[in-house]
């Protein structure tokens, strides 16, 4: 009976312990803990494509947690992380959904940031898909159509390329251009070494010229400074004079002064247009007088 009994202890010992190494293998292949030891951020993707609920979620590389919860919310994926408590992250941390293998594997990787504010675990973070090879194989996928229209275009691009180089007379007109060029460039290079000398002297001339230009310049600096400052001031009193002319014409126009009063006296011409009328009158009596009987004055004088 007591041996009975000392088997039963045993039995049930090996069942704890190893109930015991079973929770702790899965706990450390799922990474779950009971103690609460992590921190819990919940992060919004717009596509998670195959991460799954255990995922690594390495900091810079480093496993420092896994996924422990994914939720579709509308167009979304609501994804729950744990990640160490000895893991600081700053308030610009950045998550991305990254492949581990050729094998498809998924992780999400955090880069810490480098704010000087911490993290707001109970805010909903914003997180990014790297795009994988499954996902560019699709996209190639979706471009198949355009990339076969693309190379036909490309092949007859080609074609029509090829027609235009293969054609004979295009040839020749190629070479024959190709050597007259040669010939331009063989009599150039002879002008120019016929003229070597002449050019050597036109270019001395210049630099000649223009130290000749710089010394006068040095040497009459200051009568040239003395005429700008001359002509300066010419310029200064025709802009007097010019303003003076427009006064004095405004003050003929308003009236203001003799001449206008003459000009613009309305009463003054009509005076002036009829003692004009009478002289003429005056002058055609007298040469009428002198061509008939000469000069006669009839006048009554009264003295006294």
């Amino acid at each position: 009976m007591r041996d009975q009994r000392k088997v039963e202890i045993k039995v049930g010992i090996t069942v704890i312990v190893a109930l015991l190494i079973f929770l702790w293998i899965l706990g450390w292949a799922k990474n779950f803990s009971f103690t609460a030891k992590d921190n819990f951020i919940k992060v919004r993707f717009n596509n998670v494509a195959g991460l799954e609920v255990g995922d690594y979620v390495t900091v810079n590389g480093v496993k420092k947690g896994n996924v422990q919860d994914i939720k579709i919310e509308s167009n979304d994926v609501m994804v729950t992380l744990s990640v160490n408590k000895d893991v600081d992250l700053k308030s610009d941390a950045i998550f991305g959904i990254s492949m581990i293998d050729l094998m498809g594997g998924k992780k999400i990787d955090i880069k810490p940031g480098s704010s000087s504010d911490p993290i707001d675990y109970n805010k909903i973070q914003n997180g990014i898909f790297y795009s994988d090879i499954p996902e560019v194989m699709s996209f190639v996928g979706s471009m198949e159509n355009d990339l076969v229209v693309t190379l036909k275009n490309v092949n007859v691009t080609l074609n029509s390329v090829n027609k235009y180089l293969t054609d004979q007379k295009l040839n020749e007109n190629i070479k024959s251009s190709l050597s007259n060029l040669s010939q331009l460039t063989e009599k150039l290079n002879l002008m120019i070494d016929e003229n070597r000398i002449n050019l050597k002297k036109l270019t001395e001339n210049s630099v000649d010229i223009t130290n000749q230009a710089k010394d006068f310049i040095a040497q009459n600096k200051n009568n040239i400074s003395a005429s700008i400052s001359e002509a300066d001031g010419i310029l200064k009193k025709t802009d007097t004079l010019v303003t003076k002319l427009n006064d004095f014409t405004n003050d003929v126009k308003s009236r203001n002064n003799n001449l206008g009063k003459i000009m613009y006296d309305d009463k003054l011409y009509d005076n002036l247009t009829q003692s004009i009328k009478q002289v003429n009158e005056l002058t055609k009596i007298l040469i009428e007088q002198l061509q008939n009987k000469g000069f006669k004055v009839d006048a009554k004088i009264h003295l006294f």
